[in-house]
């Protein structure tokens, strides 16, 4: 009877020795799976979306920004917490296991455990961290924010050892709480793969103002045979018609032809004078006209628009390096770059036009970037600048009738050709 009760004494107290090392380990497992998401969703924490959201007085973002704002400190916390976690229950299991099946407990122990802390304190933890690092980090700021000030002595400490073993290597450390800048090129990246949180039309515009330095004023000037002009070597009755009916409010004034310039002129101020009681002379419209402003092709479209806002100017006549005219360019040629969805809102005409198939047509003047920009194709811009240029570049000579073409991921086919001019384009993506 004695020794039923004391075997029913050890069985109880082996069971409960039992149920109080799983409970430990289980605990323990937690907290090391905690420090270990911590610290992956804290290091993924989108830093100006915490930055956007501190400034709005958001509490968890703003102690997560405190927080990584030391990152040595914070991964020390972290760290002597998650070793400290894994250690004690490593100590727990072995004991328990050797004391309860010897050596091969050990061995046991040491195999379960790493399985276990692989499984559930590192791999998942980290993976739901990176997946989910503002779900996860917002919480655990609120406990690793007091757990640093009370650990703090010891995080200082090995910091500070830390950083002498550092610079015995040569290794300098430079603690910065400025979080390094996006270059354009970058912020390019970041707009251009926004998807649909911008939308097409905010996206195109926020592109637009980061290309203004790579476009050249060539890529959105009216090109020479389409420039309209006044010729002043016309009668004043056709000089005085061709002001009413202009399309432009600013046009290059000429003798007979666009390479004789004699100025620009204001047919808003042409028309104010013309609706006079008196029919204005031939010396009246000379006296309207102001000195043509000239620019080269290859300036940038950046620096021509603060070019126009310094002179006060919004028409310039584009030149090559030999002096040869080469086209026009306003300023709302240059806006056009950036809202150049907002111009479609009110039709203006682009050429493009949208089959049932999903193929588009265009005429052959249309240019590359328009195209790119209206279609998101991706066409390469280098070379020429309009279509039709661009599919002679490809054949090395001018299509006499029909033609097919494929240029990386899409098929271009001359649909019409008059005069040596390519009339009319199809584009589909294969």
């Amino acid at each position: 009877m004695m020794r039923q009760t004391i075997f029913n004494t050890n069985c109880y107290s082996s069971m409960t020795g039992l149920g109080i090392t799983i409970t430990a380990l289980v605990i323990l497992i937690l907290c090391s799976a905690f420090f270990s998401g911590s610290e992956t969703a804290m290091m993924a924490l989108n830093r100006y979306k915490l930055r956007h959201l501190a400034k709005r007085k958001h509490k968890a973002a703003r102690r997560s920004l405190k927080l990584i704002r030391r990152p040595d400190r914070l991964l020390g916390m972290i760290l002597v917490g998650n070793t400290f976690a894994n250690i004690i229950a490593s100590a727990i299991l072995t004991s328990y296991a050797e004391q309860h099946l010897g050596h091969i407990g050990i061995i046991l122990a040491t195999i379960l455990l790493t399985f276990v802390i692989l499984l559930f304190a590192e791999i998942i933890p980290k993976t739901l961290a990176a997946l989910f690092p503002q779900q996860f980090a917002f919480p655990a700021s609120s406990i690793l924010a007091p757990m640093l000030f009370v650990f703090y002595p010891v995080v200082w400490t090995l910091n500070s050892i830390a950083n002498i073993l550092f610079r015995l290597f040569g290794i300098k450390i430079k603690q910065s709480e400025v979080t390094e800048a996006l270059t354009q090129e970058e912020i390019h990246s970041v707009v251009h793969d926004s998807k649909g949180k911008l939308g097409p039309r905010n996206k195109n515009m926020l592109l637009g103002v980061l290309e203004l330095e790579m476009i050249k004023v060539e890529d959105v000037m009216i090109p020479h045979h389409k420039i309209e002009f006044i010729n002043l070597s016309a009668d004043i009755s056709e000089i005085i018609y061709q002001i009413i009916h202009a399309e432009h409010s600013i046009l290059l004034a000429c003798y007979d032809n666009i390479e004789n310039i004699a100025g620009i002129i204001s047919t808003k101020r042409a028309l104010r004078f013309i609706t006079e009681d008196r029919k204005p002379t031939y010396e009246d419209i000379l006296g309207l006209l102001h000195a043509p402003y000239y620019i080269p092709k290859n300036i940038s479209i950046k620096n021509q628009l603060i070019n126009f806002q310094q002179k006060g100017m919004r028409f310039a006549t584009v030149v090559n390096e030999y002096g040869e005219i080469e086209g026009i360019v306003t300023v709302e040629d240059i806006i056009e770059e950036i809202v150049g969805e907002f111009s479609d809102t009110y039709q203006v005409d682009t050429h493009i036009t949208t089959q049932a198939d999903n193929s588009h047509t265009t005429t052959g003047e249309t240019t590359i970037r328009e195209i790119n920009r209206h279609l998101h194709l991706q066409l390469p811009t280098e070379g020429a600048k309009t279509i039709s240029g661009f599919i002679i570049d490809q054949l090395q000579e001018i299509p006499v009738g029909k033609c097919c073409l494929k240029v990386s991921h899409y098929t271009i086919e001359v649909m019409k050709v008059e005069n040596n001019r390519i009339q009319l384009v199809k584009i589909r993506q294969n």
